[in-house]
């Protein structure tokens, strides 16, 4: 029973409603009478690998931690006082929305740098490490808390994202202008690696790692093309690529990233740096995958339509040959796409063809229906009773005294 219950005046059981671990919110029956915050304690607990293997990164992050702000002195005390109050309060703070613990992080790492810089004097190449030891630490505490939290849509837009990209699996390279050669074996190598960095992003807990391995599958990308067209590659040529890659690999979580990302990184490497280029170019590759039309990749917007349904897929051109070292399962499967591709045609006729015989025999039938009912119309028949009521043969006659005797048998003599 839940709270829609009580309010629709039907009498509830407080008691039966909240968690039954007595942390005051209420309870539900899918998460086993838990709140949704205790069943996932609960459920952790229940994972004791993983809860291990956490506790042993994050045993191993703080560690570093503490001997990296040693080279500070005194600051370096300060700021570890500090870190360990923001963390404190963070605790406390799981309750507001993700924007609000957003913003609290970022005040903190901006008060982090001015305390870097005005008491510390410390110089900008450290003070880039010392950030980034900051985020590594207080980020590998907050990870399970404040990434894709339940209270935001980001699993919503990770489904969409994912199921879009599935829609678009038959985009091929040549629709997006992508100037990478696949069938060069260095350059296909290059592509696996790009599409690998780009999934391993996911498992990454700290921003800037995160970075980091979009960071990586760019610098593939770039030397994909660089071998493909044996010159360096422009922007113009990564971004086609970029979106090719993400299409290819369909990241897992993409959007729940790019949030993670955009609201606990350290904001001097997204606005300044080669990571915050790439980061930039991935997000408008999503968005570009989102708004992906058939203008976007000159098709008309009936062959677009059949593809994102399924219906058919892009042939490959009987004029481009197949190269010797081609896989043969590869050449088969393309066979067997068009042989489909054909039979789908063929059926398509066929039901056209009977939705027309269907609708012939309805307009024929519709057609007899009414001559006969205009005929009725025009000669209407009309059935009139017996003047006289016909008497059954078996009846008694009533006028039998106007008949003639009945003859009697006579007996002659022969």
């Amino acid at each position: 029973m839940s709270l829609k219950s009580e309010r629709r005046g039907i009498h509830v059981d407080q008691s039966e409603l909240l968690c039954k671990k007595g942390c005051g919110y209420y309870g539900n029956s899918a998460w086993q009478g838990f709140c949704s915050k205790c069943w996932r304690e609960e459920y952790q607990k229940a994972r004791p690998s993983i809860n291990r293997q956490a506790s042993l990164e994050t045993d191993r992050v703080s560690k570093e931690f503490i001997e990296f702000l040693k080279t500070f002195h005194k600051t370096g005390q300060e700021i570890y006082k500090q870190t360990k109050i923001f963390l404190e309060a963070m605790h406390h703070k799981r309750e507001l929305s993700i924007e609000e613990q957003s913003e609290c992080t970022q005040d903190f790492y901006q008060n982090v740098a001015e305390r870097l810089q005005t008491r510390g004097k410390v110089p900008p190449e450290k003070m880039e490490k010392a950030m980034d030891q900051i985020e590594k630490y207080i980020m590998t505490r907050l990870y399970k808390y404040v990434f894709c939290p339940e209270t935001t849509d980001d699993e919503k837009k990770d489904l969409a994202v994912q199921k879009r990209i599935r829609a678009l699996h038959w985009v091929t390279p040549q629709m997006l202008c992508v100037p990478v050669n696949e069938e060069i074996p260095e350059v296909s190598d290059m592509v696996v690696k790009a599409i690998t960095d780009i999934i391993e992003m996911d498992s990454k807990r700290v921003p800037r790692d995160k970075l980091a391995c979009i960071t990586k599958c760019s610098k593939h990308i770039f030397n994909a093309i660089k071998i493909t067209k044996n010159e360096p590659a422009s922007a113009d040529d990564f971004l086609p690529t970029l979106i090719y890659i993400v299409l290819k690999g369909n990241p897992p979580r993409l959007q729940s990233n790019i949030q993670y990302i955009t609201r606990f990184c350290n904001p001097s490497r997204l606005m300044t740096g080669e990571d915050g280029y790439y980061f930039t170019n991935l997000c408008c590759a999503v968005a570009f995958i989102e708004k992906l039309d058939a203008q976007s990749l000159n098709l008309s917007q009936e062959d677009f339509d059949r593809y994102m349904s399924g219906q058919s897929s892009p042939k490959k051109p009987e004029s481009e040959p197949w190269a010797p070292d081609a896989c043969l399962g590869v050449q088969q499967m393309y066979k067997n796409l068009d042989l489909l591709s054909q039979l789908n045609e063929r059926q398509e006729r066929l039901m056209s063809q009977a939705k027309k015989l269907e609708k012939d025999l309805i307009d024929w039938t519709d057609g007899i229906a009414k001559e006969v009912q205009d005929i009725v119309e025009k000669y209407p028949l009309e059935i009139k009773p017996p003047s006289q009521p016909l008497a059954a043969i078996d009846s008694e006659n009533v006028e039998n005294d106007k008949l003639p005797p009945p003859l009697q048998p006579q007996v002659y003599a022969g």
